[in-house]
């Protein structure tokens, strides 16, 4: 799935504008950033599109060479349930 980048965020809109899925990071000091919020709609659940969100911000962390740390509940959950995945990037 393709999600627009904005500022601090990646997010995805239907074609009448409704929000579909979006993450939301904060920036925390110079080197790492706050993963606040995920959001998908009940019509995209299930299909793996949260993760896919937190990919992208995990992209452009390992890019820009800052760490994460995860403070939203689907963030903590899917760090904790793939460590390997995300061990480069994770920080508390």
């Amino acid at each position: 799935m393709d999600f627009k980048k904005e500022s601090n965020r990646f997010n995805k809109y239907d074609e009448t504008g409704k929000l579909l899925a979006e993450v939301i990071y904060e920036p925390d000091g110079e080197h790492q950033v706050l993963l606040t919020h995920t959001f998908v709609n009940s019509s995209l659940r299930g299909q793996g599109v949260a993760e896919q969100l937190v990919d992208c911000v995990v992209a452009e962390m390992r890019a820009e060479g800052k760490k994460i740390v995860p403070i939203c509940s689907f963030a903590v959950a899917l760090f904790k349930r793939k460590p390997d995945k995300y061990k480069d990037v994770i920080t508390n």
